[in-house]
């Protein structure tokens, strides 16, 4: 599968590997990538298979998912990289270091965990908005928005869901994202890692104190798979909390990134467990 990034910083520098999650593109992640390739650091922003530029397929799932980063540091050459996933994505390099931890050099996950979820319905109803939109009735991006605004409420998922608009070869708006390639295979998203193999090295989890994606009832297994794991809680940030709580989130991933962590202990919104 070929797979579209984005590339900042300069060759020769520690490699970053950043994943984004369901639904998402590259572009969520371009100005974080940005500032931290100013730390000298060689930052890669994927598009996920069925996501953004890449490729479009009918298989969907971790096990794919996980090839295709096999294959991208195959193909760039990319070694010992730190791995940066969110969500879907970071469940994509959970699993990539569980079974390849000698080709990881550290891993911080952002708001997932290793369990399965089972369906959540904010995410068909993400698709049955798309669905919806009459293409032919619109003629600029605040058209797309007014037609999903009814069954998308909230302000900052729409935003996130219009970044999958493009134009067609005959100029006019269509998605980019691959309804017909993930709906079929939606309920695959949300499979647990189910494994005896740990990853033994540097691992950071931030998760969004809003969030019910990482719960305390799941920190011993997080320990276990990944005896070496760090738990950070960013009070009142949701499941984007790398976009809600953007500067904490960044001084966080930049103190674990660097090896020199600041995780703002004097700041009573940041939690370590």
């Amino acid at each position: 599968m070929q797979l579209f990034y984005r590339r900042y910083g300069m060759p020769g520098h520690q490699p970053v590997v950043i994943l984004h999650g369901l639904f998402g593109v590259s572009d969520n992640w371009v100005s974080f990538a940005r500032r931290l390739s100013m730390e000298e650091y060689d930052v890669w922003v994927v598009d996920q298979r069925n996501h953004g530029q890449s490729g479009h397929s009918s298989t969907f799932n971790y096990l794919a998912l996980t090839d295709d980063l096999f294959d991208f540091l195959d193909e760039h050459g990319i070694e010992d990289p730190i791995v940066i996933g969110h969500s879907m994505g970071g469940k994509v390099a959970m699993r990539f270091a569980l079974e390849n931890p000698h080709l990881v050099e550290k891993l911080l996950v952002v708001d997932i965990t290793l369990k399965s979820y089972g369906p959540r319905d904010n995410h068909k109803a993400i698709i049955a908005a798309m669905r919806a939109v009459d293409f032919s009735r619109v003629q600029t991006r605040q058209d797309v928005e007014d037609q999903i605004k009814p069954l998308i409420r909230e302000a900052r998922i729409r935003q996130f869901i219009m970044k999958n608009l493009r134009r067609t070869e005959d100029n006019q708006f269509g998605w980019q994202l691959n309804i017909e390639g993930i709906e079929p295979n939606l309920d695959q998203m949300f499979d647990g890692i189910d494994t005896i193999n740990k990853y033994e090295k540097q691992v950071l989890f931030i998760r969004g104190g809003a969030s019910d994606y990482i719960l305390t009832s799941d920190y011993d297994q997080i320990r276990y798979n990944f005896p070496m794991a760090e738990i950070v809680t960013i009070e009142g940030a949701s499941h984007w909390v790398h976009v809600e709580a953007a500067e904490k989130f960044y001084t966080l991933a930049l103190g674990f990134v660097t090896g020199s962590p600041d995780w703002l202990l004097n700041d009573p919104g940041v939690v370590v467990e």
